[in-house]
């Protein structure tokens, strides 16, 4: 099967060849691996067997797409958002609403003027339509947007306090996703339709589900029908325990849920699979905060084979993915022990690595 064969097999819950893989790396991670493999980073994931590709064509871009060389780089982005390079990753240092009054929070205007260059970012992915399937990510959709312009505090205050302020920007930010999504969806060949809006905490979600049903579903739902109108299955990101609203959000026609924290409470992967199982196709699951880095090989190897059992039951159903980016503390015995028994092999890897070096020579 080719890797759009593999991953359509899994959301329509039927059996494939093998189980279809969209494995996510610690930036350091994949410069280890790199190194392993001799081919440059962003080559990692194709490399090691990744059977979707996709990108940001909103804020994420900011944050995850600019990569900085040191830590104390930084950069302002197209929403005169901060950011700065800490550990790795993209941390936001300053947010341009933090403090403003309602009446500036309103007049503020988002970067219509850079959906051109933002919707360009595509053509790289857009690339690789042969065998890969393709998808592209219009998040964060509607709260997290919010809270990256807004501040944490103030955006929470403005939901408790001045609703109807929080209304009016909530419904901002998803019309900006909204624009990039439908311009993308009409003009690039597209197997899916990916959201995302991190509204959960590793033991609860940052609001009630009260709260979430009355400011956020409604405009996520608008990002939602985008991709119902155009046909493409809608994937949807959200770490943490937001198991009080994974009904609502099938309700809404979501088909994939990603990234599936088992250690948190509610999302014990069986039993959304046995709850859900036959409405919604399931990525992630692996636990990056204790197993991959801290067990054995042997264990990743029985836990990933019980993961990938469990979630397959019925034929389908499920994308082999972690619960976040595989760590750079994580053994390289249990990276290879997670692949083996998903069907790569290492020595599969390492081929698919001299073919990538091969073809970056003959340009």
């Amino acid at each position: 099967m080719t890797s759009r064969q593999r991953v359509q097999a899994a959301l329509e819950r039927r059996p494939a060849d093998r189980v279809p893989v969209f494995m996510w790396f610690h930036p350091e991670t994949a410069c280890n691996l790199a190194r392993r493999l001799e081919i440059h980073p962003s080559d990692v994931g194709h490399a090691m067997g990744n059977d979707i590709s996709q990108t940001w064509v909103n804020n994420n871009y900011a944050m995850e797409g600019i990569q900085h060389g040191h830590d104390g780089e930084g950069h302002t982005d197209d929403w005169g958002i901060r950011w700065v390079k800490r550990f790795f990753f993209n941390q936001i240092e300053s947010h341009p609403l933090k403090g403003a009054g309602a009446e500036t929070v309103s007049a503020y205007r988002f970067p219509y003027h850079r959906m051109e260059a933002l919707l360009d970012l595509m053509k790289p992915v857009l690339a690789q339509r042969g065998e890969l399937f393709i998808g592209c990510d219009v998040s964060p959709c509607v709260f997290e947007m919010y809270w990256r312009l807004r501040g944490m505090e103030d955006s929470m205050l403005d939901m408790a306090e001045r609703p109807a302020l929080a209304d009016e920007m909530l419904g901002k930010c998803a019309d900006f996703s909204i624009a990039l999504g439908e311009a993308a969806c009409t003009r690039y060949s597209l197997d899916w339709y990916w959201t995302g809006d991190d509204v959960a905490g590793q033991r609860c979600m940052m609001m009630s589900p009260k709260q979430w049903r009355a400011l956020i579903r409604p405009h996520l739902e608008r990002v939602f029908e985008v991709g119902r109108r155009h046909g493409l299955p809608i994937a949807y990101h959200c770490c943490g325990a937001l198991r009080p609203i994974i009904g609502d959000l099938v309700e809404m026609g979501l088909a994939v849920l990603n990234p599936i924290q088992s250690n948190c409470p509610g999302m014990a992967a069986p039993e959304l699979k046995q709850e859900f199982g036959d409405r919604l196709t399931f990525m992630g699951g692996v636990d990056t905060q204790e197993l991959l880095p801290n067990a054995s090989a042997a264990e990743v190897a029985r836990a990933t084979s019980s993961l990938i059992e469990t979630m397959t039951r019925g034929g389908g159903g499920y994308i082999l993915a972690a619960s976040h980016t595989i760590p750079p503390e994580t053994p390289e015995e249990n990276i290879w022990a997670m692949y083996e028994v998903a069907g790569i092999t290492r020595e599969e890897v390492f081929d698919r690595a001299a073919q990538i070096r091969r073809q970056k020579a003959s340009l």
